[in-house]
Formats: C-alpha cells, sequence, structure tokens
C-alpha cells in the first residue's frame, strides 16, 4: 500500500531563501514576482506555490522491490553510505562542518520520507544511491529540489526542479543568451509605390493571421548577452518571468547534462543516467492543459498554440512562428518555418502544374500521334507481345493509352520541367533570406556553436578501451618484475593513500582520451556491408517486381477477353506498383531502425555527430528504396528488352517488358503517382496518427498493473501537470519530420516532368501535415527541449544536392523517356509536310514474320496472311542491305538527345546562377539594421564607459582631496593601490607595494559589488561560480 505524506523540498527553507530572492531590488526592474493566475498554479510550482517546475526528473520503481520501516534501521543522511564505502565529496566535507553548513548547503532531509531501505535486486539499490548523489550534485549547482514523499513500490515518482534567480542569470551569462535591453529604435517604414502595396498586402493577409498577441513591429529593442554586470539595461520588471519557460529549461537542461555524477564511471550528464536506467525520462512542463478553460483573453502560451495552430480549421491561416519558437524553442521554429515556406512556394507550382495538365486535355483531341494511333484504318499490326501464346494485335487497341500519355507528354511538359528547376532555386534562395531574417528576428545573429558533451556509448566505450589498455600495462610490467622486493613492499605499505587516489583517478575521463579509427574500424565494416547488403535487398524487391510485371503480362495477353488484352500495360503497372507501395513502406520502417543500429556502431562522439550520420544513412537508404523502381521505369524499362526475333530473356522463357507504343512516360506517371500520393496518405498521417495512439494505448495497458487501492487514490486526486505530461509521448526529434519533407521534395523536382500534378499533390498533403504535426506537438508529445540553432543544418545541404540533381534527372526523363525529341526530330527533318502527319508510321520498324526463332511465332492467330509486323524501334526494314540494324533516324535522335541534355543543364543552371544573383542573401533593410544596432551597441558601450571614468575621477578626487583638477587620460588606468585597495578592501593577504602593474579600469558595477560586500550584505552577492 502506498503511503503518501506530501512533499519533501530538498532545498533552502522558502521563508529565508525564495522571498529574499524574489523580493532583491534589481537595478532597472522592480521589487517582487508578479503572481500567477490561480489556474496556472495548479500543477506547475512547488508545493509552496511561489517557486516554478522548471524541469522535472522521473524514474520508476521496480516491482520487486520492498520497503522496510524506520523501526530496522536507524534515521540516517540520505547521502551517507554509497555501495563502495566511500562518501561522495561534497557530503563528505559538509560532514565535517556540523547541521547549520548542511542547512547552508540546502540539503533539507524529511527523516521520515528518506529513511527507506529497499531488498531484493541489488542494481535498484545502485540506481538510488546514484539518484541521491546526482540530486545532491544539482544542489551544489544552486537547483532547488522537491520530490514527493510517498512510499511507492511501483510506478513513476517525480523530481521536480526550480532555478532560482542567481542560477538563471549565472547561467544565461555563461551560454551568452541574447536578451532584449531598454535600448530600442524605430524600424524604417517604406515610403512611397512600395509602402503603399506593403500596406494594401498586410490589409489583404489580415483575415489569415493567428489572433494572438502581437508584437509591435515598428519597434526593434537591441539585443545583447546576458550580463550581471549590465542588468541596468534590461527591462526586469520580476525575476520569475524575466526569462520565459523555454529559456529556464534550456538553462536547468545545461546544468543536467553538464553535472558529473562519479558512480556512473562516467564523465557528466543526465543522458547517461537515463541510458542507464537510473532516471526514467527528464522534461520539461507544458503550460498547464491546452483546452481552454474559462475566459478565452488569459490564455496560456499552449492554449494560443492549440486554438491559433493546430486545429485543422485554422489551414487557411500563417502559422505563429514567433509563437512557436517561444514556446518550443529555435530548432523546432526553423522546422515549421521552412515547411511554411515550402507550403507556400509550391501554390505557384501547382497553379502552373494544373495549366500543364489542362493544356494537355485540350489538345488531345488534336494531336495529330494520338489520332493516327487510335485510327483503326491505318492498319498497323503490331508484333506479338509474348512468345507462342500472344497473337498479332492492332495497334488502335492501344488508343486509350495514347490519349492518357498525351495529358503528360506534351510540349507544355518541357516548359513545366525547366520551371520546376528554376522554382527549386527560387525556393532556396528565399528560405537563405527567411532564415537570416528569422536570425535577426530571434537574435541569433552571431550565435556560436554550442559545446557538445560526449554521448553515454561513447564514454562507455572509452572507459572499456581504458579499462582494458590498463589490465594489458599490468600484464606487461608483472611479466617485466615478476618478483617485488621487500623495499618496494615497504614503500608501498607507506604509499598507499597514493596508489588509492591514483585508481579512483583510472575511472575518470580526461578531454585528451579518444577513440581513434582503430576502434571505430569494425564498425565501418559493417557499416559498409550492411549498406550494400540493403541496396541489394532493394534492388531485388526491384527485380522481383518485374518477373511480376512480366508473368502477369504473359497471363493476361493469353486471356480470351478482349477487354482485358487492352488493359494489360495499365493493369500490370497499378498492381505492381501497389505491391511494390507496400514493400516500401515495410523496408522505410526497417532501414530506419537499422540507420540507427549502424550509426551507433560508428560510436560518434556527440549527439551533433550521431544526428548527422543518422540522416545520411536514412536518407541513403530511403532514398533508393522509395526511388529504385521510379528509377527504373524511367530510364532502363524497354531498353534491354530486344526486337522482334532477338529478344532478351529472363530465366530463358520470359521476355524483357517493353514500353507501351505510347511510351514508357504514362507508366512513369503511374508510378510515380500510386508512391507518392500513398507514401504520404499512409505513412506520413496514418502513421503519424495511428502509431502515437497506440503508444498511448499500450502505456495505459501497463499502468493497469497498479494495485486497486493506488488506482482509487489517483482517481480521488486531481493529476498533476507533470503526471499528465508524462503520460504523453517522448519526443524523438525532428528527423522522421524533416525525412518525409524531404523525400516529398524528390518527388515534386526530381521528376516532375512525367507528373506535373505532384506539387498539387504534395500542397494538399503540407496543409494537412503542418496541421497534424502541430497537434501532435501540443497535445500529444511531452514538450521538447529547447535548443538554439541558427540554420536547419545538414538538411539544407541535402535539399542543394537534390535541386541539382533534379536538374540532371529532368533532362533525362524529357530526353530518353517522354516522345518530345523523336516528335521533334520528325517534325523538322524528315516531315515532308513539316508537320506530325506520318509520325506513328515513322516510329515503327518492320518485321518479316518468318523470321521468327522456331517456337517462338504465335501458335494460332486471328489475322490472316500476315507478313510483316510491326515494334516500336529505329531500325532498318528485312529488305534493306543491313536488316535489323539501326538506321540513320536512330542516330539523329539520339544525337538530339543528347544535345537537348547539354542545352536544357546548361540553360537552367544560367537561370539558377540568375536567380540567385538577383536575390540577395541577405534583405537590404534587415542588413541596415544590423549596421544600425551594432552603432548603437558600440555608442551604448562608450557612453557607459565615459560614465564610469568620470566616476573613478570623482572617488580619486575624494581619497585625494589635496590635488586639484586631473586629466582624464591619467584615470584610464589605476595606481596598483588604489586598485587593489577598491578589489579587496579587507583582505590583509595582499601586498599594496608590489610592484607597479597597468591595471584596467573596472566596471561600475564592479566597484559597487565589492565595495559594499560585507557579512550583512552576503544575500544580495551574486552566486559564485
Amino acid at each position: 500500500m502506498p503511503v503518501r505524506s506530501g512533499t519533501a523540498n530538498i532545498s533552502l527553507p522558502v521563508s529565508s531563501r525564495s522571498n529574499s530572492a524574489s523580493q532583491e531590488k534589481i537595478p532597472g526592474g522592480s521589487v517582487g514576482p508578479v503572481a500567477p493566475h490561480e489556474d496556472q498554479r495548479v500543477g506547475q510550482y512547488f508545493s509552496d506555490g511561489r517557486r516554478k517546475v522548471d524541469y522535472v526528473l522521473v524514474f520508476n520503481h521496480g516491482r520487486q522491490a520492498s520497503v522496510k520501516s524506520n523501526a530496522h534501521h536507524p534515521p540516517t543522511h540520505r547521502l551517507n553510505v554509497i555501495s563502495n564505502g566511500n562518501l561522495p565529496p561534497a557530503v563528505a566535507a559538509s560532514g565535517q562542518q556540523g547541521g547549520a553548513d548542511r542547512e547552508d548547503l540546502g540539503v533539507g532531509v524529511d527523516p521520515g520520507a528518506e529513511a527507506v531501505h529497499l531488498e531484493g535486486d541489488p542494481a535498484d539499490a545502485e540506481k538510488v544511491l546514484i539518484r541521491e548523489e546526482f540530486e545532491a550534485r544539482l544542489l551544489e549547482e544552486g537547483l532547488e529540489v522537491e520530490r514527493d514523499t510517498e512510499v511507492r513500490v511501483f510506478g513513476p515518482s517525480f523530481t521536480r526542479l526550480h532555478a532560482p534567480w542567481p542560477v538563471l542569470s549565472r547561467e544565461a551569462e555563461f551560454l551568452k543568451i541574447k536578451i532584449p535591453t531598454n535600448k530600442s529604435y524605430k524600424v524604417k517604414e517604406e515610403r512611397g509605390l512600395s509602402g503603399s502595396l506593403n500596406e494594401f498586402w498586410r490589409k489583404l493577409n489580415k483575415p489569415f493571421q493567428p489572433r494572438i498577441p502581437q508584437v509591435d513591429q515598428t519597434t526593434k529593442h537591441l539585443a545583447h548577452c546576458f550580463s550581471r554586470d549590465k542588468l541596468h539595461l534590461y527591462n526586469i520588471t520580476s525575476q520569475d518571468t524575466f526569462f520565459d519557460n523555454a529559456t529556464r529549461s534550456r538553462i536547468v537542461y545545461e546544468i543536467l547534462r553538464r553535472t558529473a555524477c562519479t558512480r556512473t564511471c562516467q564523465s557528466m550528464g543526465i543522458t547517461t543516467l537515463i541510458a542507464k536506467g537510473v532516471y526514467d525520462s527528464a522534461f520539461p512542463l507544458h503550460d498547464g492543459d491546452y483546452m481552454v478553460v474559462g475566459h478565452s483573453e488569459q490564455r496560456n502560451d499552449r492554449q494560443l498554440l492549440h486554438d491559433e495552430w493546430a486545429r485543422y480549421g485554422a489551414f487557411y491561416k500563417y502559422q505563429p512562428v514567433d509563437l512557436i519558437r517561444k514556446y518550443f524553442g529555435e530548432k523546432i521554429g526553423l522546422y515549421f518555418a521552412w515547411l511554411g515556406l515550402y507550403t507556400q512556394l509550391l501554390i505557384p507550382a501547382s497553379i502552373v502544374g494544373v495549366f500543364v495538365f489542362c493544356y494537355g486535355c485540350n489538345t488531345v483531341d488534336t494531336n495529330i500521334p494520338s489520332q493516327e494511333m487510335c485510327d483503326e484504318q491505318q492498319n498497323f499490326t503490331m508484333c506479338p507481345l509474348c512468345d507462342r501464346a500472344c497473337d498479332y494485335w492492332p495497334l488502335s487497341s492501344a488508343c486509350g493509352t495514347a490519349r492518357t500519355s498525351h495529358l503528360f507528354d506534351n510540349p507544355a511538359t518541357v516548359f513545366f520541367a525547366i520551371f520546376m528547376s528554376v522554382w527549386v532555386a527560387l525556393f532556396l534562395e528565399q528560405w537563405k533570406r527567411r532564415q537570416i531574417t528569422l536570425n535577426h528576428s530571434w537574435d541569433l545573429t552571431g550565435l556560436e556553436d554550442e559545446e557538445e558533451h560526449p554521448r553515454p556509448k561513447y564514454q562507455t566505450i572509452l572507459l572499456q578501451k581504458k579499462k582494458r589498455m590498463r589490465r594489458n600495462d599490468k600484464k606487461k610490467k608483472k611479466k617485466i618484475e615478476p618478483v617485488q622486493t621487500e623495499q618496494d613492499v615497504a614503500a608501498g605499505k607507506h604509499n598507499w593513500r597514493q596508489r588509492l587516489l591514483s585508481a579512483m583517478n583510472t575511472e575518470t575521463l580526461t578531454a585528451d582520451e579518444k577513440l581513434t579509427w582503430r576502434d571505430r574500424l569494425p564498425g565501418y565494416l559493417i557499416n559498409i556491408s550492411s549498406i550494400l547488403f540493403m541496396f541489394g535487398l532493394t534492388f531485388s524487391v526491384v527485380f522481383g517486381m518485374i518477373v511480376y510485371r512480366i508473368v502477369l503480362s504473359t497471363v493476361m495477353a493469353m486471356s480470351p477477353d478482349p477487354q482485358t488484352k487492352a488493359n494489360v500495360r495499365v493493369t500490370v503497372t497499378a498492381t505492381a506498383v501497389t505491391i511494390n507501395l507496400v514493400v516500401i513502406l515495410i523496408l522505410d520502417e526497417i532501414y530506419g531502425a537499422v540507420a540507427v543500429w549502424l550509426t551507433e556502431l560508428e560510436i560518434p562522439r556527440t549527439e551533433k555527430e550521431f544526428e548527422e550520420r543518422l540522416i545520411l544513412k536514412a536518407f541513403l537508404l530511403k532514398f533508393v528504396n522509395a526511388y529504385a523502381p521510379i528509377f527504373y521505369v524511367a530510364f532502363f524499362k524497354g531498353r534491354f528488352a530486344g526486337r522482334p526475333g532477338d529478344y532478351v530473356y529472363v530465366f530463358n522463357d520470359y521476355r524483357m517488358e517493353e514500353c507501351a507504343p505510347g511510351g514508357c512516360l504514362i507508366e512513369l506517371c503511374i508510378q510515380l503517382s500510386i508512391i507518392m500520393v500513398g507514401k504520404q496518405l499512409i505513412q506520413n498521417n496514418i502513421f503519424e496518427i495511428g502509431i502515437p495512439r497506440l503508444k498511448k494505448m499500450l502505456r495505459a495497458c501497463k499502468d493497469k498493473g497498479i494495485s486497486l487501492a493506488e488506482r482509487e487514490e489517483q482517481l480521488s486526486t486531481s493529476p498533476q501537470q507533470w503526471n499528465l505530461d508524462y503520460a504523453l509521448v517522448p519526443f524523438d526529434g525532428l528527423t522522421p519530420e524533416y525525412m518525409e519533407m524531404i523525400i516529398q521534395f524528390g518527388f515534386v523536382s526530381l521528376f516532375v516532368a512525367s507528373f506535373p500534378l505532384a506539387p498539387l499533390f504534395a500542397l494538399i498533403n503540407n496543409v494537412i501535415e503542418i496541421r497534424l504535426d502541430a497537434k501532435k506537438f501540443v497535445t500529444e508529445l511531452r514538450r521538447p527541449d529547447s535548443v538554439r540553432t541558427k540554420d536547419i543544418g545538414i538538411w539544407y545541404d541535402i535539399l542543394s544536392g537534390m535541386g541539382k540533381f533534379s536538374v540532371i534527372i529532368n533532362a533525362f526523363v524529357i530526353s530518353f523517356t517522354s516522345g518530345f525529341i523523336p516528335r521533334m526530330v520528325y517534325q523538322y527533318m524528315y516531315s515532308p509536310t513539316g508537320t506530325m502527319q506520318g509520325f506513328v508510321d515513322h516510329s515503327l520498324s518492320y518485321f518479316n514474320v518468318s523470321d521468327f526463332p522456331i517456337g517462338t511465332a504465335p501458335t494460332s492467330s486471328a489475322l490472316l496472311n500476315i507478313t510483316f509486323c510491326r515494334y516500336r524501334d529505329y531500325r532498318e526494314p528485312p529488305w534493306s542491305a543491313e536488316a535489323y540494324q539501326f538506321s540513320k533516324a536512330y542516330w539523329a535522335v539520339l544525337a538530339a538527345r543528347l544535345a537537348f541534355v547539354i542545352l536544357f543543364q546548361n540553360l537552367v543552371m544560367f537561370l539558377g546562377l540568375l536567380v540567385a544573383s538577383m536575390i540577395s542573401d541577405v534583405p537590404k533593410d534587415i542588413s541596415e539594421q544590423l549596421k544600425r544596432e551594432k552603432k548603437m551597441l558600440v555608442d551604448v558601450f562608450l557612453r557607459e564607459e565615459k560614465e564610469k571614468l568620470q566616476l573613478v575621477q570623482t572617488l580619486f578626487s575624494k581619497n585625494q582631496p589635496g590635488q586639484g583638477p586631473t586629466d582624464m587620460a591619467r584615470f584610464r588606468t589605476l595606481p596598483p593601490g588604489l586598485t587593489q585597495s577598491l578589489r579587496q578592501p579587507q583582505d590583509e593577504d595582499v601586498e599594496v607595494g608590489g610592484p607597479r602593474t597597468m591595471r584596467r579600469a573596472a566596471s561600475f558595477s564592479q566597484f559597487t559589488r565589492q565595495m559594499s560586500t560585507s557579512p550583512r550584505n552576503d544575500a544580495s552577492r551574486h552566486t559564485a561560480v
């Protein structure tokens, strides 16, 4: 039976610490915190209702653990003993100072809650001690800790963390977090025609703007890295609300990530403890419930995001990108900003694609090649589609395929391919501008890369390597010195302390130690072999689909139903693509898990390296998986099938498949459309909705294992915010979100010449995807850690590479897959009238049926007196001296195709460079604002330095009243005696009469803080670093 006894505050008493800190007078601000709304207090504050919960640590109790009461064990300090018999350093030091010093350290102990001893699995007891030491380290860092004193035998327990103002200010200065100052300027507004157009555009967009509190766009506050010496520059109205919740949680997470815990034999971090199972999870809290209760004017940020962003009814509105960044951090804000820009630019691409499709629909009845193929009087008798069982067939039976092919294979397709290639360059340039604008708006300009801590697995393997090397060194020493003299033994007795310390130090890792390529070589070899194996698996699936097509085509060609024979190609293509789609979805999930496993084998040092390598592997595998069947249809199908009388066979029985008489472009269109739409519909939407709900159901099933009394207790008490957030799905990163959009970007850009409606389907999907992701982030996921970043990282390089690759792919699709080049060559080189009349007859070659090999001719035919049959190719007729060899028309078409590829690539590259040169990376207004802000900051600091020098002059004049006015240049440096007396007025160990040194003038805050330092004023000092 669980016993509830309230909460234990492992921190300084509220009356002596929290109140004094929150009421402290800050230069440039007012006194006292702003009381939160009563609805926001529930579940988001400590038990005192004042200190906000900035972070939550969760650990689970095992079922097998048993609890013993205080009657069997005397009450001891919760950090008194750890498994190796030593005391943690901080506790050992504080234990020598008495109970008063412990209270100063902020370690408050609840004897009734802490005298709990676990029996059963020793690993659980070890984890308890590790948690105790880790939380003691957090107390040393200045955090305040509160945990439930409820004694549990099963289920999660929560440890809540709060960062007081001294810790927040100290860490904000270390992390160089930029904060808006009270110095501002008016943003220059555009005038004239451009200003009028912008004003008209703002009024036109007003119905599409989300209803959230708007920031004044006409005033810009200067931002500067936070400094405790310049508090007067910031608008500090309250210490509790000066840093928003995302910044507070980021600061606490940074402390958690770097806090060392010697029990883990690692260097540092909450990630290590979670990996070892000491803690189950760690996360910041959401800002209350996402459902609005009461007045809508009192909505918190989460409720604003839910009402104005995460509803499907808000699909027509712009995204509140600034609010997303404020709540989730810059990394997630940049993702949704990128997705929003990509979706917006899909609108013109979709409109042009629809016009191209409509052009094909309007000209299909006037298309001469389609009319000739549908004309039954032309009497084009085609060669059989298979050996023996298939009969000769009239070309007019493929009329439907020919007409459908013209919808996507027409002259407008070439224009659309050029347009989309330029669109890709425009999209990349626009994103660079948008990214720089957001960097300026979010105060990310000049952001430096933060120091990356090693990953837990990297530290574990490095530690194992160190232990292995130490064992090898011991073996070598034993071989060299097999016998130890009595003098060495006697000397060793006196140096046992040094040996003990050295043995303890061997468990720690230094910054110089790292894994070499020799340590990673097995992982690299496994990576290469596994990736090659998965490539082979993907190609095997494609080959299996080829065999399926061939067999099904043969079976359907043998059918007596003429309608079935007429729809052989469409039916075979549709069913094969549907099966292939299912296989792609299955392999996608397998390849995602395999990519994680392979990346772990490489042992990346930091999380950034791990993420980049994982992205490259996952993208490579999923790219090949999604596009391998499309590449086959576009560039290989029908190229190696042979000709009548000399076909290429698979397994010596089945002929390689050929393209339709209208070309392979219609089959490529069917393949692309089914895979694209099906992948988006099933994987991107159904999976994203179904899998989180399935995980939630599984978690609910696990919770059924709790006792009936505990369940009744949970129902009787209102759940706290940390309980509600713990029930949500953990955030796994943005890699899946980016990956599905990058694959979609490939469908839109790579083969868009074959499917002009691809941008339209992508636009519809993205409109749904934005709201689906928003709902998932706001309602179904735990709040992610706020991560600062100024770009989308490696994803931009992938987008840029795909944009360049799309130029080559579209050039080859138009040249070799579509019929555009053969039609142009015929019209301008071989047509007697300069029109397309006679093109079908020109594109078909003759074959003498008497030249069929034995056993391959049709066994029975409904058509009599067949001497010649036709097939699609450019070859010499059988009556020629070079029968069945490639004709001159073949080489002319091939030369034209290669020339078009070169011309297309150079034209598109020139247009892309032209677009890039016309659109500057940095907008003009942003460039002017950056220069203006830099100048204003310099002026502000110069003015401050001047005031400091004047103050120093005043102080120096008071100390030397007999002297007259002094030149200001003299006070740029101070005499060492005065400097030391100002810095350390009560330090008796400082030598005043030492050598004279040139010292830089200290800031005014340093003078005021150091001169007012006294035992009585100790509470007003900043926390020591």
